[in-house]
């Protein structure tokens, strides 16, 4: 899906309604001033993944059948409905969805970052907080997005939940961002500090997020679809607030609820390529070695419904629709930037320098050097969805 954008010099050239109007600074969007407009634009981007909205266009429930609808999917609800959840915002989604589902919610489990409901409590964000006699048991760890103690003995008592269901149930399962710190549960003999200790050196020595997961699912017992299997043979709803560049169910918090794809091989084709075969504690050779003989082979996950109800495209769809709103001709540029921070900095500088150029001085454009630095800089970025085109 590729995203043309004519910057030199189409799209910036190209007619803005305030600009007819006038002077383009005085009368934008009806004399608004522009800082007030970027603070509009902010927030109304920010509240179309708030909690409170996802979780209302996902969720949708008819009190007089107990009939929950979850897009075009329906289940039947006689408290039989048990919730779990790992990430940064899973407060405010368990907030939300234990407020829509009312007593038809027996029990449930989430890991949130330490310290997060005091940060909420002080910020005044009441509708993130569970309410006081919530059924919801909350575990805080991962302190500085990394997995602990803390939110090891969360990983367990979510999987003892799972666990414990049946063909009458269902479960759902609440994902965000920081999900795979806050479920953590290596398999035995592999010790927390141990799986710690290989990921850092991977990621040290250049390990994408792709590869590194790959390497955590291979040594969890809720990873890579593990937490799917736990709950079998219940009913599963899994509701995905994605901070993957194109939402990948298996890459998120690790894909609990998504049978992985990835072979002992794969996770040993990694470790050579980094150079870390060699020095393998015992314990994750044991586990690696013990799942490559598996004859039952992968798990499937058919019973589980994945469902991405918030991502940077929603952001971005609802800062493009606002942004036209205030008059603007607007263009998302991609859903699908990434790489280094100070790279990615760099092109949006020079971007809006040469964009600007045609904005605010018709016909002289851009120098020829900030042109060349520009594409340079995008052919090292290797941007997916983006393609440059001079016109």
């Amino acid at each position: 899906m590729a995203v043309v954008l004519q910057v030199l010099p189409c799209v910036a050239r190209a007619p803005l309604r305030p600009l007819l109007m006038g002077s383009p600074v005085v009368r934008l969007a009806s004399g608004m001033a522009l800082a007030e407009q970027a603070q509009q634009l902010f927030e109304s981007t920010v509240g179309a993944v708030l909690p409170g909205p996802m979780l209302h266009r996902a969720l949708c429930l008819d009190p007089g059948n107990g009939l929950l609808k979850v897009r075009d999917r329906s289940f039947q609800l006689r408290q039989n409905l048990y919730l779990v959840g790992f990430g940064k915002a899973v407060l405010g989604m368990a907030a939300v969805a234990e407020e829509l589902l009312g007593q038809h919610l027996v029990q449930g489990v989430i890991s949130v970052p330490k310290g997060i409901r005091a940060a909420m409590e002080h910020a005044g964000k009441q509708e993130m907080l569970l309410k006081p006699h919530s059924r919801v048991q909350v575990f805080e760890g991962a302190e500085d997005n990394l997995p602990d103690r803390d939110a090891l003995r969360a990983a367990l008592a979510i999987r003892q939940l799972a666990e414990g269901l049946t063909a009458d149930d269902l479960l759902l399962v609440l994902i965000s961002g920081g999900g795979s710190a806050l479920l953590p549960a290596p398999i035995p003999p592999v010790t927390l500090e141990e799986k710690q200790t290989l990921t850092k050196l991977l990621a040290a020595r250049g390990a994408n997020i792709q590869e590194l997961n790959t390497i955590r699912k291979a040594l969890s017992q809720l990873k890579g679809g593990g937490l799917a299997q736990a709950a079998y043979p219940a009913q599963v709803v899994s509701l995905i607030l994605s901070d993957v560049v194109g939402d990948p169910v298996e890459v998120i918090a690790s894909g609990p609820t998504v049978a992985s794809v990835h072979s002992v091989q794969d996770c040993l084709h990694i470790l050579n390529h980094y150079g870390l075969r060699a020095a393998l504690p015992r314990s994750v050779k044991t586990v690696l070695a013990r799942s490559d003989s598996d004859p039952h082979g992968p798990h499937s996950c058919g019973h589980v419904l994945n469902v991405i109800i918030g991502s940077n495209a929603l952001a971005l769809a609802e800062a493009q629709r606002q942004a036209e709103a205030l008059g603007y001709r607007a263009v998302v540029l991609s859903a699908a930037i990434q790489g280094d921070v100070k790279s990615v900095a760099r092109f949006y500088g020079l971007l809006t320098r040469v964009a600007g150029a045609h904005l605010t001085r018709p016909g002289t454009g851009a120098s020829m050097e900030e042109k060349e630095q520009l594409w340079e800089l995008a052919a090292e970025l290797q941007l997916p969805d983006l393609q440059l085109k001079e016109a």
